[in-house]
């Protein structure tokens, strides 16, 4: 089988590790940088290039784990693959869905999923209602766009919360302002699901003085047993985005377990090194058995997943 690696940095740990273990299950693994990608768009049959002129045909399934800042491109250099009848392993619907933090947030809630309190609002003129509306300080402030835990903040009190909306909506940014679950003592919870399962799970803890337990800000990670209903709301989590492959962020409330984030590219190295588990060959192993139901015809099955997955929005 031919599986391309869709992505920018063929050197993370995650892309290593796919592209080591497809080899080892006798594929041909290609990775290919998302931004060298160019499209041919006609009515005829759909072709995709690469930087100095080669054409990339006959691929079989993708792999995309694209940055943030290149979900619009990448997205579109995707769908040109569906297009060609690849089975792709996260959907170019699905993966702008997931990224965009508000819509995520919206259709999480309307499925019945537990949420911290969220608000977002247009104009500082609001600021007080939107800080009460999640309880007050302390509160948490998140960028719309960020990512690995930056552009989140903690405000300790409703007037350092009122200042800090005020300057962001000078600044146009968009962002939301959302309850801290301070019971939770820095902990949240990584599930790493896959087709519909979660196959393996970590807690991670914050390092002293920093609330957010992301790996890329210094927090540590260890293997943990969750509950039937945190493997419930993971899975239906990444239902409702239509990914096939998510890493879930789950916090423990007083209330229960609430999400906080849907991640379409996980990374591996935090959840393989804390659980000794293999799940680049897991992934791989789980492409074999989608693309091998892939092979009838390739068009029709890509525009069934395409609606039954604005279905899923909708």
């Amino acid at each position: 089988m031919k599986i391309a690696l869709l992505a920018t940095d063929p050197d993370l740990y995650s892309h290593k590790r796919l592209m080591e273990e497809g080899v080892k299950r006798g594929h041909e693994m290609i990775f290919l940088k998302a931004t060298n990608c160019y499209m041919s768009i006609t009515d005829k049959v759909p072709t995709i290039h690469y930087r100095g002129g080669f054409v990339i045909d006959a691929v079989d399934a993708v792999i995309p784990r694209l940055r943030p800042k290149h979900t619009f491109y990448g997205a579109a250099v995707l769908r040109h693959f569906e297009l060609m009848g690849a089975y792709c392993l996260n959907g170019s619907l699905a993966i702008p869905r997931a990224r965009d933090k508000l819509r995520a947030m919206q259709l999480l809630a309307r499925k019945g999923i537990a949420l911290p309190k969220t608000g977002f609002a247009n104009s500082p003129a609001d600021s007080k209602d939107l800080i009460q509306m999640v309880g007050g300080a302390p509160l948490i402030i998140k960028l719309l766009e960020g990512t690995q835990g930056s552009g989140v903040m903690l405000a300790d009190t409703n007037k350092t919360a009122e200042s800090m909306i005020d300057a962001l909506k000078t600044l146009g940014a968009n962002f939301l302002v959302q309850e801290f679950i301070s019971e939770a003592q820095g902990k949240d919870i990584r599930c790493f699901v896959l087709g519909g399962k979660v196959i393996a799970s970590m807690e991670r803890q914050a390092v002293s003085g920093e609330f957010r337990s992301n790996i890329h800000r210094g927090g540590t990670a260890s293997p943990v047993e969750i509950t039937a209903e945190e493997k419930r709301i993971a899975v239906q989590a990444a239902k409702v985005m239509g990914l096939s492959v998510a890493g879930v962020d789950i916090i423990r409330s007083n209330t229960g377990p609430k999400i906080l984030e849907v991640n379409s590219s996980p990374g591996l190295e935090g959840i393989e090194g804390s659980t000794e588990k293999n799940i680049a060959g897991q992934i791989i192993a789980y492409l074999e058995k989608q693309t091998e139901r892939n092979k009838q015809p390739s068009l029709f099955n890509n525009l069934i997943r395409a609606i039954q997955s604005d279905k899923t929005e909708g």
